[in-house]
């Protein structure tokens, strides 16, 4: 069967077992059930398909699904956004083109003027999580380089100052693994990211649990809580800036509260840096 429709019903069955009739509001279908959510004949009734065009669909063995069949199925799972969109990229054909990963990424002039007009911390990260600028607050925040090239998934689960570093490590690694796996559904054909997956599935079980969840996230706002060495407890919301025509580059940009504890320890912890 071919990855992406081994992705697809993989997907699929995740968000079905995730449900039960009384949530979705059916009687449950008679006999014996061996799964606590609901069954596929279930899901397709309430997807308005037949049991055996759905059973094709998770099993891989349609190759091809219509704008409606995929809308009607993300309205039958209660789908989200973001689950939405990945679904409907797991459902197309594996058609774009890989480019080429082995030229350097190039980082986007606006967003790095935009980057150099912000006094707070800031991370301008490409494809595969791979880092192209950063401030020296951000550096002096997380306590790491971050030069351009710096992989910073790898930091995050393989380093153990970042689970030093971030006090809701849990909460924010949850988050990067789904969005892994929504670049991923993007990109099925880049070598290199399933390479990178693989591998961190292979070093922190962590990792792998959370990939085997099937849960997509988009890299939008997220809280992060740094215990600094110096300046003590920051707290940021992590708002994530992207272009329209430069979609594979975001802005990670760490907010603060006005007047808060972390707003007045910054302009401390940028010449404490400075000094260093």
């Amino acid at each position: 069967m071919p990855a992406d429709r081994v992705a697809l019903g993989a997907f699929l069955r995740s968000r079905r077992d995730s449900l039960t009739p009384a949530q979705v509001g059916i009687e449950p279908f008679p006999g014996l059930r061996r799964v606590p959510g609901l069954r596929r004949e279930e899901l397709a009734v309430l997807a308005g398909l037949s049991p055996e065009h759905y059973s094709r669909i998770e099993q891989g063995r349609q190759h091809t699904m219509s704008e409606n069949v995929v809308e009607a199925l993300a309205r039958a799972l209660g789908l989200d956004d973001i689950e939405r969109e990945h679904l409907r990229d797991l459902a197309a054909p594996v058609r774009r083109a890989l480019r080429d990963d082995s030229a350097p990424q190039q980082a986007d002039p606006g967003l790095l003027r935009l980057m150099d007009s912000l006094d707070v911390p800031v991370l301008l990260l490409g494809r595969r999580g791979e880092v192209l600028a950063r401030n020296g607050l951000l550096t002096g925040v997380l306590g790491a380089p971050m030069e351009p090239g710096f992989s910073f998934l790898r930091w995050l689960f393989l380093d153990q100052l970042a689970r030093e570093r971030i006090v809701n490590w849990a909460d924010f690694a949850a988050a990067a693994v789904g969005a892994m796996r929504y670049e991923l559904g993007r990109h099925p054909a880049d070598r290199r990211l399933g390479a990178l997956i693989a591998e961190l599935r292979a070093s922190d079980p962590d990792v792998a649990r959370w990939w085997d969840d099937h849960g997509v996230t988009d890299r939008t706002s997220v809280a992060k809580r740094i215990a600094h060495p110096v300046a003590g407890p920051l707290e940021f919301w992590i708002e994530s800036v992207a272009k329209p025509h430069e979609p594979e580059q975001r802005l990670v940009v760490y907010t603060v509260e006005p007047n808060s504890l972390t707003a007045r320890n910054l302009p401390l912890l940028a010449a404490w840096e400075t000094v260093g």
